[in-house]
């Protein structure tokens, strides 16, 4: 039977030899970790067959670990393959390395494994076509909003999102108000920002309503992102939410949007027991530029928290 070592003749690989098939599994991980420090090509056949052949679920992960500083087809499809490893340790392992990939050719060997009957295969393949933001994946995580499973749906959303894909928006907004999964509608709610068009906004108005403080502080978030002063009333009905992670993005995207009629209700939110809240509202009175917001900011100077006081300073000098 021929060996991977008559394909070299790397004295250096050739001297790893008894060790990269010694019988302790200790001493063939570290082998390879020596054999990838040598970056020979010759050497990464080697590691691409660890990965598929050694017994011990431990140096099959090294492998897969050592091989993510190459974008070969054959190690981007090495590790596609290793994602249906039997151990959990060299799927992640895999998915982290092919998470860490750069090149266009690389998602060409990724895509097919959108489709794969095992989830956690879909899921590493969408994260890491994510990271790449390669064009082509957006066909895939379009069909991907409707995966049965919710792990697969919000990694789709993220690959949508990265895109910016903006025909994407209808079925995103879809999903914001109607899928059963809270960080689904969560994730979709965070890619309608994507989108500066107000078409977008009755979904981000919905979402804001939602029975999930988690999407609903994101919806609070995103409408000061999309940047359309319509988002005022709903933002300011938000000031009201009784989680104060959500008055708190409300309180910031009314100061980013300048949105005027905001005055009185981000001066009430001045005064709120929660210091975060109370700086947030500093901020975002100095950028309302409204000369009535002096009074209310300069009582607020000595609030006991130093942070609230250095927002009441930023503040007052916009407006001074």
């Amino acid at each position: 039977m021929t060996s991977l070592f008559d394909v070299t003749d790397n004295d250096d690989i050739l001297a790893l030899q008894p060790r990269l098939i010694d019988a302790d599994a200790g001493v063939r991980r570290i082998a390879l970790i020596e054999l990838a420090d040598l970056e020979e090509p010759d050497g990464l056949l080697w590691l691409v067959d660890r990965l598929a052949e050694d017994p011990t679920a431990e140096v099959r992960a090294e492998a897969a670990r050592l091989l993510e500083a190459w974008e070969d087809a054959p190690v981007v499809k090495a590790l596609c393959q290793a994602l249906t490893d039997p151990s959990p340790a060299v799927q992640a392992a895999a998915a982290q390395s092919l998470s860490l990939l750069k090149s266009e050719a690389a998602g060409r060997v990724i895509l097919p494994w959108t489709g794969h009957a095992d989830i956690n295969v879909r899921i590493a393949a969408f994260r890491a076509l994510r990271e790449l933001r390669f064009p082509d994946a957006a066909t895939a995580a379009l069909a991907a909003l409707s995966d049965a499973d919710a792990s697969v749906r919000r990694e789709a959303v993220g690959v949508l999102g990265w895109l910016k894909q903006l025909d994407a928006l209808p079925a995103l907004a879809t999903l914001a108000s109607h899928d059963p999964d809270t960080e689904v509608r969560r994730a979709a709610t965070g890619a309608l920002g994507l989108a500066s068009d107000a078409h977008v906004l009755p979904a981000l108005r919905q979402a804001l309503q939602d029975g999930a403080w988690q999407v609903r502080e994101e919806a609070a978030t995103t409408l000061g992102k999309v940047g359309h002063t319509d988002a005022g009333p709903a933002l300011v009905e938000a000031l009201s939410d009784d989680y104060w992670q959500v008055r708190l993005r409300a309180t910031r995207s009314l100061g980013r949007l300048r949105y005027a009629p905001a005055l009185d209700a981000l001066i009430e939110t001045l005064g709120h027991r929660i210091s975060n809240l109370r700086k947030e509202a500093a901020l975002a009175l100095g950028e309302l530029n409204d000369k009535g917001a002096i009074a209310p900011l300069q009582a607020a100077q000595n609030d006991g928290d130093p942070e609230v006081r250095k927002a009441v300073r930023i503040a007052l000098s916009q407006l001074q």
